[in-house]
């Protein structure tokens, strides 16, 4: 809304007015916005919550210090929620087709995670929501999200003329770009892949035997996959203090720093990758969204005065999904979020191997001391602020390839 409040001062040659085009600086207001309402707002919300005695119930699963752990508060997602809500209605332009996209994604995952925290805490029901919603939740945004990026005219890759490219200043083009250069906005349902020189792959094509015609229903099954994939990835991990927040704060800073290349025709001419026209305004939403997990972690850093619950956990997925694939990289998803990849795959290989053992032998055998993963190295005593910090490397090294996949092809 101050966008379009500083859009009209300047239209009037208010001095200073003309800063809040400049998405650098809408950013960087962003991630400052956010940061000041998580840790601001956050004690109050903290206190609240106490007062309520939404208290988290802890199971006995033996590891040190988790007892400890019983009746810190939860459903602390909300306050993520605002902190990336709030500053991306105030600073962003909401004609976004993107931003717009995010924000919805951010409030349908937040209901469901939600209910779910709502069941467990005040149902007193430790299953909370049935799995079965959950998924019909999670596909229900697949569907809106898939159609939307498929279907949307606003949703288009720019294929600029290579002569008028280099006939032009990049800041003039911005300033007015249907005038100064030769461009094609086309619909394309490509993606990128990395590591390969012609990196790009087109979901049309995969199926060579499927008409056309049909190419949505593929396009939009992959969206599901990947949003119900990343959502319960983002839940898994949440198990320890500040490892989901910190690892998502990571995730979003690098998906900031694609979009921002992506939605630029200079850098994304240079790097050889899709230019897509509007996307550099999802910086905006993105820096709110890493303040938010930094400010959170503020009171989530062990010892945790807070929890997030699935209302944070299932919404800091969901939007990294999201996000991954509105800036066409979700193939970069099983590196970029490879600490959700492997606390999954952590515990899909030991159910799976318990299972085969117990049938083969009679008796169920362990791959790991205990699943997810984070649990096998607190079972070996490694101590869990430790094990996070760790985990926060990782996903740093993993960013960094990421971004180096940009140009190793």
């Amino acid at each position: 809304m101050l966008y379009y409040l500083f859009d009209y001062l300047n239209s009037m040659d208010i001095p200073g007015a003309g800063v809040f085009q400049y998405i650098s600086f809408r950013a960087g207001m962003a991630a400052f916005l956010s940061l000041l309402i998580t840790i601001t707002f956050g004690k109050n919300l903290i206190n609240y919550l106490r007062k309520k005695q939404v208290g988290e119930d802890i199971r006995d699963l033996g590891l040190e210090g988790q007892i400890q752990k019983k009746g810190t508060p939860t459903m602390g997602g909300l306050i993520i929620i605002a902190a990336i809500l709030i500053p991306t209605v105030l600073l962003a332009r909401l004609d976004n087709v993107y931003v717009v996209l995010l924000v919805i994604a951010t409030c349908w995952l937040g209901i469901i995670g939600f209910l779910d925290d709502y069941i467990k805490v005040f149902r007193k029901n430790k299953e909370g929501l049935a799995g079965r919603f959950k998924i019909v939740g999670q596909v229900g945004l697949g569907l809106i999200v898939g159609l939307t990026l498929y279907f949307n005219e606003y949703v288009v890759v720019r294929e600029v003329s290579p002569a008028s490219l280099a006939s032009i200043e990049v800041q003039d083009y911005q300033q007015d770009p249907d005038s100064k250069i030769e461009f094609k906005d086309v619909k394309s349902t490509k993606t990128t892949v990395p590591f390969l020189k012609n990196n790009e792959l087109d979901y049309g094509k995969i199926l060579p035997f499927v008409p056309e015609k049909y190419t949505w229903i593929i396009y939009v099954l992959v969206v599901i996959v990947i949003i119900t994939a990343v959502s319960n990835g983002a839940n898994i991990t949440d198990g320890i203090d500040g490892l989901a927040a910190g690892t998502s704060g990571i995730i979003g800073l690098t998906l900031a720093i694609l979009a921002y290349l992506s939605g630029r025709i200079d850098f994304s001419s240079y790097l050889n990758i899709m230019y897509i026209p509007n996307l550099a305004e999802l910086v905006i939403f993105c820096t709110a969204f890493v303040g938010a997990c930094l400010g959170f972690l503020w009171y989530n850093a062990y010892p945790a005065q807070v929890f997030m619950g699935d209302t944070g956990s299932l919404t800091l997925g969901g939007v990294i999904a999201v996000l991954a694939l509105a800036v066409r990289k979700e193939l970069l998803i099983p590196i970029l979020c490879g600490i959700f990849l492997i606390e999954n795959l952590s515990v899909i290989l030991q159910v799976s191997y318990f299972k085969y053992t117990k049938k083969k032998y009679g008796e169920g055998r362990r791959i790991f001391l205990m699943s997810p993963l984070h649990h096998h190295y607190q079972k070996k005593n490694i101590h869990e602020a430790k094990i996070v910090t760790r985990f926060w490397i990782a996903g740093i090294l993993l960013a960094i390839v990421t971004l180096a996949t940009l140009k190793l092809r």
